[in-house]
């Protein structure tokens, strides 16, 4: 009988900070069996860093977990630090992790930002991929971006008002830029109000019913910080990757398992995304959870990685 649901929570068996350059100092972690297939767990934002309960997607029988929290998020330092932080620069991270680790290949495992960062990784060092399970798929294109910011307002009215309370009518002409503003200033009196807005503007977006626990806890202060600065960032400069590069090199990784999972009513990354990559990855496992939105818990998609990672057991 397959497993669907979380297992267990467990404890990592190892875990370190790993200089990264002369500013950024990563947190990494690894659970699970020692010996165990490499699945390494990638979480969304970019920014939101990870927590205990990723653990738990995974049987600790037969993976080796390894979790980190990217450049200026979590538990890794400076938190919210945006100099030197570019996609290329966290695909380098990876690497160096997988060296440090002494890990050849590894399963990819990532969520909203998190599929992003997958798919870059992957297109850059398909060597090193095993396959992917992918999750609330975010290319980063500037019409998905574009929606983030004023599309959901379409669904989520009354969060959007709240969200844009704190700009003027011209502000919110550009609210990228008027956000960017507020959250780089080194004000915590500042920056941190806008903050724990924007966690809040996008906690309230991304579950099917109302969520207040996954409201707090993306107002809360770390993950605040960590998720509007590295978003705000982000998105102002387009992820620092050409336009639509990850579906025209999708070519890349092929001819690798992949599981993508998408939530029907996903609203914070409608499922256009999927369904584009979809056609342009054919050969992957597509599968629309139909009563569910954005978030990893919603059940049917919590339902459906499970079974995924379940999957991928017999690479072994």
């Amino acid at each position: 009988m397959t497993h669907t649901g979380l297992f267990p929570s467990i404890e990592p068996y190892d875990h370190g900070m790993l200089q990264l350059d002369d500013i950024h100092t990563m947190y990494w972690e690894q659970s699970g069996n020692r010996n165990g297939i490499p699945i390494l767990f990638l979480h969304g934002g970019p920014g939101a860093g990870a927590t205990p309960a990723h653990r738990r997607f995974f049987d600790p029988a037969r993976y080796r977990i390894v979790i980190f929290d990217q450049r200026g998020a979590g538990r890794s330092v400076p938190l919210g630090e945006t100099r030197d932080n570019t996609t290329p620069l966290l695909i380098e991270d990876i690497e160096t992790l997988r060296r440090h680790l002494g890990i050849k290949q590894w399963l990819v495992f990532g969520g909203s930002w998190g599929s992003t960062l997958a798919l870059a990784y992957g297109e850059a060092h398909p060597d090193r991929c095993l396959g992917f399970i992918l999750r609330g798929i975010f290319l980063c294109r500037p019409g998905e971006i574009n929606w983030f910011l004023y599309g959901l307002r379409n669904f989520f009215p009354e969060v959007w008002r709240e969200f844009t309370a704190r700009l003027s009518p011209i502000e919110q002409c550009d609210v990228l830029a008027s956000y960017y503003r507020l959250l780089m200033d080194p004000d915590p009196a500042v920056h941190m109000p806008a903050a724990k807005a924007w966690g809040r503007y996008e906690g309230s977006c991304s579950t099917l019913l109302p969520s207040p626990g996954t409201v707090d806890y993306f107002a809360s202060d770390t993950v605040a910080l960590g998720l509007a600065r590295m978003e705000a960032h982000y998105f102002r400069h387009n992820i620092f990757l050409p336009e639509n590069s990850l579906l025209e090199n999708i070519h890349k990784i092929q001819h690798l398992p992949a599981v993508i999972v998408q939530g029907r009513y996903d609203a914070v990354c409608p499922i256009a995304s999927a369904y584009d990559l979809h056609l342009a990855w054919p050969e992957a496992d597509y599968i629309v959870v139909n009563d569910a939105g954005h978030s990893a818990w919603e059940p049917g998609i919590l339902t459906e990685l499970v079974k995924a990672t379940e999957k991928f057991k017999q690479l072994q």
